[in-house]
């Protein structure tokens, strides 16, 4: 084994055991938040060092299947990306995070293996294995506070969404076996063509799933229960960002689909717009944050849909960088202030300057201002929609615009000048320390540079080694077009005030619908399978013990009374002959004589009697 390929299994490994270490050993627990940190920053010279020597890995898993991990072009632009988000959203929380820190770091631990072994995944085996571990992951940390019941209910909630939609992956590993395309996920496109539509379907469903793209984009609304450093991660490079991800991952299978590239295309057009509407309609902050992490990555949805992958990873780059500040930023806020509430915030960024700065960059960033990143990373996608469609591209644009319009609702809340005060409105008024500070400053920094990955010379690059063929790239007239619709956009909302969607308000009332489609048939099952535990399964096996229970009783008296009565009997006979014998033996010669010529005389006379 060469050390690039040890470095690839080191990538997954160690944030696996470390999380072991800190959830298991209790002496770790204080310890654990630097353990997390260490852990992680080994992990990022690994993610850099694999991102440059672009390993394989492979060992046997069943007959015909390969548990294999590697590193291509994508995964080289990724995995770096999932490393260092990882590694300064660690660094908050361990000054976060002082209650079961053990368990928590441990959890958040496990959830970055479980990305990166996604980013590498290079057969269906693998992959599944860190699909499954990720959803649980999520749950325990959406439901890290379990003794508040709304908090579980929300990990709840967002766990069987997820697994619904998971269980396409399972439809399309079946489908690929039957297919003769094999496990391998660059090989599914060579499926039979019967065979192709199902693995395509499987893997679009489980990829929107965990897009929370719709209709299921509620579970993120729900995973706002779950502590601010989990949001930062879920919504970043983990998770959320994996089911954009895998959907680039497989662009060819949805090309050789056709139907498939349609779908992802006008489901993540879709979603951009209608999740848009419903963070421009938010008051929660952290809300308003998820509405917009399932409206960015419709756009990298929609790149998977048009084959423009290379604009689909710089969207979900610059959206895992602009998207870990801001959420960190309002768990900041939220630590300090004790509310979430935009109408409580007035004028925060005024109060705590060198955080409202850095969350300022990542909101200008998310609202497409040149020359941050969404604005060029956004254009490459909208350019490849273009090419592929007119009304796809004014989807796009009308997403765009609404980007603009809630980021800048963010802008004009943190800056009012009217709520100068912020600082003396919080009770217990205090500074952030400098563990909370330097993450979002670096991830400020990201969401303000990492466009380039969409401008040229890099973009060129990136579309040779990533899009199956040429790729529609921005021109100059259409940057400069989008840039002045976002500041236009901008300019307008911080004069006249955004409009707020009442319809919008409450996630476009998935609620019921998921209630009806997901969760009550899920709970209905739950309790029929409980009732069939019950009234078959416990009662079958109670009925079982019963009847073997008065076997065991029978048995019992007749071994009682039979078998040990006769064992006694014959013993008792035996020794009674033994007593007879005995008298004989009186050790006298004599007698000894008399007795041998009686046998004598005796068996003289038998033998006259025979004869």
């Amino acid at each position: 084994m060469s050390l690039p390929q040890l470095a690839l299994w080191l990538l997954v490994l160690v944030p696996a055991i470390a999380a072991a270490l800190v959830t298991v050993a209790r002496r770790a627990e204080r310890f654990a938040g630097g353990i997390a940190v260490a852990t992680s920053a080994v992990v990022v010279m690994l993610a850099v060092a694999v991102a440059f020597a672009r390993p394989s890995v492979s060992v046997c898993f069943v007959a015909g299947a390969r548990f294999a991990l590697s590193v291509d072009a994508l995964a080289a632009v990724v995995v770096p990306v999932v490393a260092v988000v990882t590694l300064l959203v660690l660094i908050c929380a361990a000054a976060e995070i002082r209650v079961a820190a053990g368990r928590f770091h441990g959890l958040m631990l496990l959830f970055a293996a479980a990305a990166v072994l996604t980013a590498t995944a290079a057969t269906l085996p693998a992959l599944l294995l860190a699909w499954e571990v990720m959803g649980a992951a999520s749950y325990a940390l959406i439901g890290f506070r379990w003794r508040d019941d709304f908090r579980m209910s929300a990990g709840l909630a967002a766990f069987v969404t997820t697994r619904t939609a998971d269980l396409g992956l399972y439809l399309a590993a079946g489908a690929a076996l039957a297919g003769g395309a094999g496990l391998a996920l660059g090989d599914l496109a060579a499926a039979t063509p019967g065979w192709r539509h199902v693995i395509a379907f499987g893997v679009v469903i489980a990829a929107l799933g965990k897009a929370a793209q719709l209709p299921f984009s509620l579970w993120l609304s729900r995973a706002m229960e779950g502590p601010s450093p989990v949001s930062a991660l879920l919504h970043s490079a983990a998770m959320v960002a994996m089911g954009g991800y895998l959907l680039l991952r497989t662009s060819s299978l949805l090309a050789a689909a056709g139907w498939a590239a349609e779908m992802a295309a006008w489901s993540g057009a879709a979603t951009a717009i209608l999740l848009g509407a419903v963070a421009l309609a938010q008051h929660d902050l952290k809300q308003l944050l998820a509405a917009s992490t399932a409206a960015q990555l419709g756009f990298v949805v929609m790149a998977a849909g048009v084959g423009a992958v290379s604009g689909g990873a710089a969207q979900l780059v610059a959206h895992a960088f602009t998207k870990a500040g801001l959420f960190l930023a309002a768990g900041a806020w939220l630590a300090l202030l004790g509310t979430k509430e935009l109408g409580k915030l007035r004028g925060v960024a005024r109060a705590w300057p060198l955080v409202g700065w850095s969350a300022t960059v990542c909101a200008a960033a998310l609202a497409g201002i040149a020359p941050l990143s969404l604005w060029a990373t956004k254009d490459a996608v909208l350019a490849a929609a273009a090419k592929h469609s007119v009304g796809l591209y004014a989807a796009g644009l009308v997403a765009s615009a609404l980007s603009a319009a809630y980021a800048a609702k963010i802008l004009v809340v943190v800056w009012d000048k009217g709520a100068s005060t912020m600082s003396r409105q919080a009770r217990k008024p205090k500074g952030i320390n400098v563990f909370e500070q330097v993450p979002v400053v670096v991830l400020a920094l990201g969401a303000a540079v990492a466009g380039v990955l969409a401008l040229p010379p890099v973009a060129s690059t990136l579309g040779r080694v990533l899009d199956d063929g040429p790729t529609a790239h921005p021109t100059v007239p259409e940057l400069a077009a989008s840039a002045l619709v976002a500041l236009v956009v901008v300019a307008a909302v911080i004069r006249w005030n955004v409009p707020q969607p009442r319809w919008a308000a409450a996630w476009l009332h998935l609620q019921p619908a998921t209630d009806a489609v997901v969760v009550q048939p899920t709970l209905r099952v739950a309790h029929a399978l409980a009732r069939f535990d019950d009234r078959v399964l416990d009662a079958t096996v109670e009925r079982i013990a019963a009847a073997s229970l008065r076997i065991a009783r029978w048995s019992a008296r007749g071994d009682n009374r039979g078998v040990d009565a006769a064992v006694e009997a014959v013993a008792t006979r035996v020794r009674q002959l033994g007593v007879l014998a005995r008298r004989p033996q009186t050790g006298q010669v004599h007698q000894y004589y008399l007795a041998a010529v009686v046998a004598l005389a005796l068996s003289v006379l038998l033998l006259v009697v025979v004869r």
